[in-house]
């Protein structure tokens, strides 16, 4: 029996910028005795089916973008003979949809960590059971990644997970739902044993693939000191200072190792803590920024942001302590307007943005969004029989790109009003100006290159209308793929040392003063 684990993409680019974590974690849950997976990365190259054999085992992760093509490589194994296992947080939110469409055999949902040997071990016995519930396993229990198995010369960054779970609770958002509000972080140690495996292998920019790695702000600490009962402070206390400890780690690998994360707008108000993260060398991060306005911020739940004038300021913060800001900003919400375009690029400029990712309000599965939306739209359009709330199951060509009807704005005037944002922000004049952010030749040339990487990955072939703009965008992608990887990884140190086998200095732990 041999075990194959597909990560779906309709889209393939022969390479690609960050690596599909869960498919090396799944690796390493992986009981020895079925030997090393065979791991497909479709953003790659597709899957070839015909190496599947009966009673192999398929394992398929899944979100709700993919889906559709995950379903399809599900249907043609299980014809093949193969036993055919479904995870990811869409199968976990639709386990009877993916025994329907995807032909499985079992459905994992929640953390697969522990649970996975159990599915292997069902399967060889011709026995695997319809579900398995992986639930959510404390930070400790968290498998670390086979980095041994990533094929080379075909990633241009790594990802480590540090933490899961996020305490907001954004309308858009799903992963407070499926990941929990409380905030699971891993050990200082495992996280860095895998910091080392990757680079190791000549792989030195790092995504630190976190829900949230900001996940104790200073306005809830203070907040919690405020109460009669300190127990909430200081558990809060531990997780910032556990956060403060995994930064002085960082700060002792070799120091050509770059970071990226993921953090919420109010790491800005904690100047300890972006000074960390920039001796840490987390040179950027992703802030979802969402809306410019009050009113926007407000109907998205985030009313934590800032806006307008205020909100330039604090994007500007980040630049200032060294970390640069990919801006994540949504268009489509019903306080948005045809001025809300422009005004966004705007801000972004502005407040030095050093990239930006502009998306059309979609109502996923498993938020408070999607919820809302599919209550008023019961008994609502379809699509080939397919009802438009559950519009991932229809191909791609006939997918609309806006769902839910805004008050003063068509879908075609969103659309359009969307991809206007991207082509200011990313022309080339625009990005050059940008790059000056950095200071060698050579990283201003990677910076530029991997400004059009990202627009041609994320925006043409995203809110594209029509196939052969997907295409050419996939093409163009593939070529500066190739290029641009070059600039981003280094010769392997295979003997380089795990940082904790000797002394590395303390953490610095926050007095509490400084957080009342």
């Amino acid at each position: 029996m041999r075990v194959h684990l597909v990560n779906p993409s309709d889209v393939s680019f022969g390479t690609a910028v960050i690596t599909p974590r869960w498919l090396f974690v799944l690796a390493a849950a992986t009981p020895a005795r079925f030997g090393a997976p065979t791991i497909v990365d479709e953003t790659l190259e597709p899957f070839d089916v015909t190496q599947v054999s009966a009673g192999d085992v398929v394992g398929i992760g899944i979100h709700t973008a993919n889906a559709l093509r995950g379903y399809a490589i599900g249907r043609r194994a299980r014809e093949r003979g193969a036993f055919v296992v479904f995870g990811g947080i869409h199968a976990t939110l639709f386990p009877d949809e993916v025994r329907q469409h995807g032909a499985a055999h079992a459905v994992v949902s929640g953390d697969g960590d522990l649970v996975w040997p159990g599915v292997l071990e069902d399967s060889a016995a011709g026995a695997p059971a319809a579900t398995y519930n992986g639930g959510r396993i404390e930070g400790g229990a968290f498998a670390s990644a086979r980095w041994d198995l990533l094929p080379a010369g075909r990633y241009m960054w790594g990802s480590v997970q540090t933490v899961r779970g996020c305490p907001k609770h954004c309308s858009f958002c799903s992963v407070w739902r499926t990941d929990g509000q409380t905030p699971r972080q891993r050990r200082v140690a495992d996280v860095l044993g895998e910091l080392v495996a990757l680079r190791r292998q000549g792989i030195r920019y790092i995504v630190l693939a976190d829900d949230n790695f900001y996940p104790v702000a200073l306005a809830d600490l203070a907040a919690a000191e405020r109460r009669a009962d300190k127990q909430q402070f200081w558990a809060l206390m531990t997780l910032r200072q556990e956060r403060f400890e995994l930064m002085a780690q960082l700060e002792q690998l070799p120091h050509d190792m770059v970071f990226f994360t993921q953090i919420t707008m109010e790491a800005a108000e904690d100047p300890e803590f972006l000074s960390a993260m920039h001796r840490a060398r987390i040179r950027g991060a992703l802030v979802g920024v969402e809306s410019v306005t009050p009113e926007g911020l407000k109907a998205v739940y985030k009313n934590f942001n800032q806006a307008g004038e205020a909100l330039v300021a604090r994007l500007q913060t980040f630049r200032a302590h060294g970390v640069h800001v990919l801006g994540s900003f949504i268009f489509g919400l019903p306080t948005d307007t045809v001025a809300s375009f422009d005004a966004t690029a705007d801000v972004a400029q502005r407040g030095l943005v050093s990239f930006a990712q502009f998306v059309m309000l979609t109502p996923l599965p498993g938020t408070v969004d999607f919820a809302k939306w599919e209550r008023q739209s019961s008994g609502g359009p379809e699509i080939d029989g397919t009802p438009l709330t559950r519009y991932w199951l229809i191909p791609s060509g006939r997918r609309p790109k806006v769902y839910a009807p805004h008050p003063t704005m068509s879908a075609e005037q969103i659309r359009q009003g969307t991809q206007r944002a991207w082509d200011r922000f990313y022309a080339l004049p625009a990005i050059w100006r940008r790059s000056t952010c950095v200071r060698s030749l050579r990283a201003r040339l990677a910076f530029v290159l991997i400004s059009k990487l990202y627009r041609q990955m994320y925006a043409n072939t995203g809110i594209a209308t029509d196939s052969a703009r997907v295409e050419r965008s996939a093409r163009r992608a593939r070529w500066i793929a190739r290029a641009a990887r070059r600039l981003f990884v280094a010769a392997p140190m295979p003997d380089l040392a795990h940082p904790m086998d000797a002394p590395a200095p303390i953490a610095r732990v926050i007095p509490i003063r400084e957080v009342s």
